[in-house]
């Protein structure tokens, strides 16, 4: 064949494959990320029922109620965990986690733990170990471990995230009523919180207590930094927070509002959620901000964190007493126990947490989670902890 022969057949067949290939392409069903009757992509918010002690239990009724974040936070299913009987006071949410490596979704109540497959919505296994667990929950970054709080006692159990099985316990004498619970970032670390002014730190690895750090008082809601260095921490008797340095086990500042009156409820032993003025706080992703509750006169403050000590520069009225404070996936939003949603960057209320009914949700135990076709893709952690997505 001629070089001037081939050029011609080329160019023939090349003609060819140009009609055919959109005819070909056009009979080739949508892929479903790009089908706008089922998309693939979700942002949804798990709120945990009954979470606070500040409403009736039943209030909105039990279970997780999802919600879906990028439609105005329009209700989606609620999901049933724990079957309790109605003649029954249901046992209250002490923690939620969840984690994309095994996909499930991880609730502790005061009582049990349980995992949720994410991807069938059912109920994996439930725990009760000794019979005295659960409170806050946590997941090792690569999923494999879930360290979780006694119920009220000197112990955190270490469990394999997939099983539910006990591996074992972290023992830390110093630190009795075991409560909040964080981990460090490389998930290396358990910074184990009791209602008590002692926090002790846990080598997840050994389940050994390797530290422990006083505070002012009984130790309360905290979170941590992005690199878990500083612990932010809400404590007894304080409208305001204290920071610990990890390394020298010191507390290194204590910040507290005076623009407020809150020592006179104090003094006057009114009702104070939680019997804690602060009980919330949380740093924006960038840490450039606290945030603390202030559930005495329902307000949200707001502290510039780049300052040698935190002042105090904003304050948000909150619908109902604020209890505690988590930081959307994005760190554009902040949820509030009251129900309130606080967009971040013009300190408004924009929106509230309802339920099927349209009745606001008071939960102090809420995780806001991206999924591509029902599996878990990214979580954010029930603290408000800082670091993701800093500057």
């Amino acid at each position: 064949m001629s070089s001037k022969l081939a050029l011609t057949c080329a160019a023939a067949l090349a003609s060819l494959f140009t009609v055919l290939a959109p005819a070909a392409s056009a009979q080739q069903p949508p892929k479903e990320k790009d089908n706008p009757f089922r998309p693939r992509h979700r942002e949804l918010l798990y709120v945990a029922l009954p979470g606070t002690l500040e409403a009736p239990a039943y209030r909105n009724g039990l279970g997780i109620v999802v919600l879906d974040v990028n439609n105005g936070y329009s209700f989606v299913k609620r999901i049933n965990v724990f079957d309790t009987p109605a003649s029954i006071s249901p046992e209250q949410i002490s923690g939620v986690a969840a984690n994309p490596q095994t996909n499930m979704f991880y609730m502790a109540a005061r009582g049990r733990l349980a995992a949720v497959d994410l991807a069938t919505d059912k109920v994996v296994w439930v725990n009760a170990y000794d019979g005295k667990c659960c409170e806050r929950p946590q997941v090792t970054p690569d999923g494999r471990t879930i360290v979780v709080g006694g119920d009220l006692q000197d112990y955190w159990y270490v469990v394999d995230a997939k099983t539910g099985k006990l591996r074992g316990k972290i023992q830390a004498p110093e630190s009795p009523n075991s409560h909040n619970l964080n981990l460090s970032p490389d998930g290396k670390l358990a910074f184990m919180s009791p209602n008590g002014p002692v926090l002790s730190i846990g080598d997840i690895a050994t389940m050994k207590t390797i530290k422990t750090i006083r505070f002012g008082d009984n130790v309360r809601p905290f979170v941590v930094n992005h690199d878990g260095s500083l612990i932010y921490a809400n404590t007894n008797n304080l409208l305001g927070f204290e920071v610990a340095d990890v390394k020298t086990g010191k507390v290194i500042k204590h910040v507290e509002i005076n623009a407020f009156p809150w020592r006179e409820a104090l003094a006057k032993k009114v009702y104070i959620p939680h019997g804690c003025p602060s009980h919330g706080i949380a740093l924006v992703k960038s840490e450039k901000e606290v945030w603390i509750a202030d559930g005495i006169n329902n307000y949200i403050h707001i502290f510039d964190n780049t300052k040698q000590t935190p002042e105090l520069i904003d304050s948000i009225k909150t619908s109902l007493p604020p209890a505690w404070i988590t930081i959307s996936i994005d760190g554009k939003y902040a949820y509030v126990s009251s129900g309130d949603v606080i967009d971040i960057q013009t300190r408004k209320v924009v929106a509230h947490l309802d339920d099927e009914y349209g009745h606001q949700m008071r939960s102090e135990k809420l995780l806001d989670m991206t999924f591509d076709d029902g599996h878990l893709i990214q979580t954010d952690n029930q603290f408000g902890n800082g670091g993701q997505g800093r500057e």
